[in-house]
């Protein structure tokens, strides 16, 4: 009954507006978020249509569990065909705007065509305008967000939006929501510019009903609790995502200089205790955490950034506190471009958010530009002058900016790092999996990584898969398919609910079942959960091989394969791909080139006539 049973469907080139029924028959097999959202995308459009084209739907996916009381019940998924990958993209965000749509009383937003100039979507509940954006495009995601608020009189409003990064088309640009959450990977900002949408603003009142109430709050109580003891959950509340830094460090599987090298000597002046520690002016770059809606994790991080430090010293408009630095952040602008000033990684994440960038893919492209150029590959006239060597704190502050403004060097870094690179001549530079760049695992260390990467159907990307377990266990490709495969799955799954993936190291599949099953009916029992997963998963692959991937697509940069690590827990070794990559192929039912079968559709009950 948590579905809300309606989609909103938004077509902007006729400026039309229709509230249509949920259908609950695609509801029964892909359940919510990404799995839904992915099947009304192959339903709708043609796999092979330009991801910057008006054929593209840009899709707002809850979860059947999204607003409810379910701990971490804000998640909401963007899913699209990225421009990034040129395949499909289904983009995880938190804070509290997935759950406003849900009380605005939709399963999904659906936004069609290409409006003739901006626009923004006003949602409230069942009322539906477009509005006139002329005023906010060219500006940033906190102006917007703010004046939105304003101009209606209403600080609840939920509002999601992008920078000029999503207007000028940044292969990388995300939509950004409250301020500072995002749905950040794969380009969906710059889908959301190319249909002239600035921003969607929606605020809902209807609330959201369960079949069993008293049964409901019984296992929501028996989950947070799982959650509240778990150590897990506790490093997150305490650290956040950051503990990663000193723990990879330590391994040999810290990305380091473009992933010439595992370790990085700085980690120390960036890592979760540098945060917490006054620097020589007494100020500290962490002010607290922050929770999405209903989260009783925490995870988030809020800080600000030295007055007196080189970036803002004379920009009074960034002493404020905004989000802070997670994990990907810190590898992304730290080890990768070999710079320990935290209050340069701080800005620069300001500025990500600011302006709707993935600092993932920022930071990755960036440090490929810094080995070509010191290769004497990029010049400094090219550079508008700027010395783009490892190191350099100032470097990262002003291209981070350039590329949210879409200007200068900016333009190229905008690129994404596998255009950039083949643009210089120097393709291998390019650390990424069909166009979308590495997160900070180096996969010669953690070989189940590598294999997540080179089978991810959004390119490389370290949350659709979990085998650090066995990949701090044992650093060889053996044993590593089965787990990469089970564990693709029951991520599709999670996403697919409406609740956050770092509560999966705290609940058994069992206490999943518990919770969708008193809130969508009794039939969702633990294995019919992970084969939706399942069926999620190979939906993707179908798509994507619709769109043209083949299974050369399903590898890594050469330096993984052919480069061994060269210090660390596995030093002398290469990413041992033609190892895995057979036996992934099987334990998922796929041919020998990577796709599925007949009768793996046919057994997931998926038309294998789309095959082709």
């Amino acid at each position: 009954m948590t579905w809300a049973k309606r989609i909103l469907r938004v077509n902007l080139t006729e400026l039309t507006t229709t509230i249509e029924p949920l259908n609950m028959a695609w509801a029964n097999d892909y359940l919510g978020g990404r799995g839904l959202g992915t099947k009304y995308l192959l339903e709708g459009m043609d796999p092979k249509a330009d991801a910057m084209s008006p054929e593209n739907p840009l899709i707002f996916a809850t979860g059947p569990l999204t607003g409810t009381m379910c701990s971490t019940s804000g998640r909401f998924a963007v899913v699209t065909k990225g421009p990034l990958t040129n395949m499909v993209a289904a983009s995880n965000s938190g804070g509290k705007f997935g759950a406003e749509l849900k009380f605005a009383g939709y399963d999904l937003l659906i936004v069609e065509g290409r409006a003739s100039t901006p626009v923004y979507l006003l949602i409230l509940d069942d009322t539906v305008k477009i509005m006139p954006a002329e005023q906010y495009w060219g500006t940033s995601v906190w102006h917007t967000e703010e004046d939105i608020k304003s101009v209606h009189n209403d600080p609840q409003i939920k509002v999601a939006s992008i920078g000029v990064a999503g207007e000028q088309g940044v292969k990388y640009a995300c939509i950004v929501n409250d301020l500072h959450r995002a749905a950040g990977r794969s380009g969906v900002g710059a889908v959301m510019g190319s249909k002239n949408l600035k921003a969607v603003a929606v605020r809902g009142t209807h609330g959201v009903s369960v079949e069993n109430p008293k049964e409901f709050m019984a296992v929501v109580k028996s989950s947070h609790q799982l959650l509240a003891d778990d150590a897990g959950r506790k490093s997150l509340t305490d650290y956040g995502t950051s503990a990663m830094v000193d723990t990879l460090n330590a391994f040999g599987g810290l990305p380091t200089k473009n992933f010439q090298e595992v370790s990085f000597a700085g980690t120390e002046k960036i890592n979760p205790q540098a945060m917490v520690t006054p620097n020589e002016n007494g100020h500290t770059n962490l002010v607290t955490n922050k929770a999405c809606f209903g989260c009783t994790i925490g995870c988030g991080r809020i800080a600000h950034i030295d007055k007196n430090h080189f970036s803002i010293k004379e920009r009074s408009q960034y002493w404020h506190a905004s989000g802070g630095l997670e994990y990907e952040t810190i590898f992304a602008f730290g080890p990768m471009l070999c710079i320990d000033d935290i209050d340069a990684l701080t800005f620069a994440s300001f500025l990500m958010n600011e302006h709707g960038m993935d600092p993932i893919s920022f930071g990755v492209t960036l440090a490929a530009a810094m080995e070509l150029y010191e290769l004497g590959l990029i010049s400094k006239d090219e550079t508008d002058g700027v010395e783009l060597r490892f190191g350099n704190a100032e470097a990262l502050t002003i291209m981070a900016e350039k590329t949210g403004l879409h200007e200068g060097f900016g333009k190229m870094l905008g690129l994404g790092s596998k255009l950039m690179c083949e643009h210089y001549g120097r393709p291998e530079l390019s650390m990424s999996v069909k166009g979308q760049e590495f997160a900070g695992y180096d996969s010669r260390s953690l070989q189940g990584m590598g294999l997540g990467y080179a089978t991810g159907n959004r390119g490389a990307c370290h949350l659709r898969h979990d085998t650090f377990t066995e990949d701090m266990e044992d650093q060889t490709g053996q044993g590593k398919a089965q787990p990469c495969k089970d564990s693709q799955d029951r991520i599709a799954m999670i996403d697919s609910t409406g609740l956050c993936l770092f509560t999966s190291g705290a609940w058994a599949n069992s206490v999943w079942s518990e919770q969708v099953s008193v809130a969508c009916g009794p039939e969702w029992t633990s294995e019919k959960l992970l084969e939706t997963g399942e069926r999620i998963w190979n939906l993707e692959r179908l798509f994507n091989v619709q769109a043209g991937l083949r299974k050369e697509d399903d590898t890594l940069p050469a330096r993984m394969l052919n480069t061994p690590a060269p210090a660390g827990i596995a030093k002398g070794k290469v990413a041992q791909l033609d190892i895995m990559l057979p036996e992934y192929y099987a334990a998922r039912g796929w041919s020998t080139e990577g796709k599925p079968t007949t009768d793996t559709l046919s057994r997931l009950g998926i038309d294998a006539s789309m095959l082709g």
